[in-house]
């Protein structure tokens, strides 16, 4: 029996139409456009309308990663969407995305992973899809950071943005995706994250504020060490050697970190896509999103080996080593 894999067939991203710049930035809080150019590779984010939701930017990523595969809403049967941003508690934003595309009846659903999101559900829906237990997936990250920002933190503030990448996945006799490697580790849990939820809610006396907390520091090191590994771990299952990657894609989070993931590769940035500096972090969204770029504009084509990695809060981690 020949073994069934999973394909990317098309790939597509939405971007709120508001930009914010480094510039109005330092109108609003105590910073720079150098300062914060230097510290993270970041010039400008978009940010979602006051009347603008996760669901609104998963939904225009999704039409475009499918229109690029050549399929219909109807054709899609698996649905599962990264985002830490949802609308509303339930319904989910993957039966939200469900709606709007006007289908139904089979598995759609939200996992919570921070900025390794995308690469969870990436991981989910090519189990599906290569098990035979779905013929075409429909796979988002997708956020609206910005509702949960502070805006008077400049530690923060500077770094995120909003947005929504997207890919479908259908049956390949040849590997597509090739392995996905995913971890996480909750002993950091107050390193990144945002305090107050549904079962836990802010009381009169708490000090924190219900916004995203981070130890900016503290994540950096613990991130670099836990790329390494997991960069490290998908060489050695696929027996490759530094230098066979032709485009690393990793999560938008920080210059340095992305400098030190490439460096670990043997990569030189060349053959790094980095859409940090127009996008700002983006959370689930960042990679989906740099994917759909790199293949707009011509880098990634067919048959390129491809390494996707994300780190985020939780903390949580993983990588997908792709053929596009």
């Amino acid at each position: 029996m020949t073994k069934m894999y999973s394909r990317i067939s098309g790939t597509g991203r939405c971007l709120p139409e508001r930009i914010l710049t480094n510039a109005d930035l330092a109108q609003m809080v105590d910073t720079s456009d150098e300062w914060i150019r230097t510290r993270t590779g970041i010039e400008r984010r978009h940010i979602a309308a006051e009347d603008q939701t996760t669901t609104d930017l998963a939904e225009g990523a999704a039409r475009q990663a499918m229109e690029v595969a050549g399929v219909a809403p109807g054709d899609i049967d698996f649905l599962v969407v990264g985002t830490t941003t949802p609308d509303v508690v339930f319904p989910n934003v993957g039966c939200l995305v469900q709606e709007r595309l006007g289908i139904g009846g089979f598995a759609a659903f939200s996992l919570e992973a921070a900025c390794s999101g995308f690469i969870y559900a990436l991981s989910v829906a090519d189990q599906f899809v290569s098990s035979g237990k779905a013929r075409r997936a429909l796979v988002i990250g997708a956020e609206t950071l910005s509702r949960i920002i502070d805006w008077n933190d400049r530690s923060t503030c500077v770094i995120f943005g909003d947005g929504a990448g997207a890919v479908v996945l259908e049956p390949s006799d040849e590997p597509g995706i090739i392995s996905t490697h995913l971890r996480a580790d909750g002993q950091y849990k107050d390193l990144l994250y945002h305090p107050y939820g549904t079962s836990k809610k802010q009381q009169a006396d708490d000090d924190e504020q219900p916004f995203l907390q981070m130890k900016g520091n503290e994540v950096f090191k613990v991130a670099v060490r836990r790329l390494e590994s997991i960069v490290d771990e998908t060489m050695a299952t696929n027996n490759l050697e530094r230098g066979s990657i032709d485009w690393l894609i990793p999560h938008q989070a920080n210059l340095r970190i992305i400098q030190l993931t490439a460096k670990r590769l043997g990569m030189s940035m060349e053959k790094v896509i980095m859409t940090l500096r127009d996008h700002g972090n983006t959370s689930a969204a960042s990679v989906p999103m740099a994917l759909d770029v790199a293949v707009r504009d011509g880098r990634v084509n067919r048959g390129d080996l491809l390494l996707l990695e994300a780190f985020g809060g939780g903390f949580t981690w993983g990588s997908a080593l792709i053929r596009y």
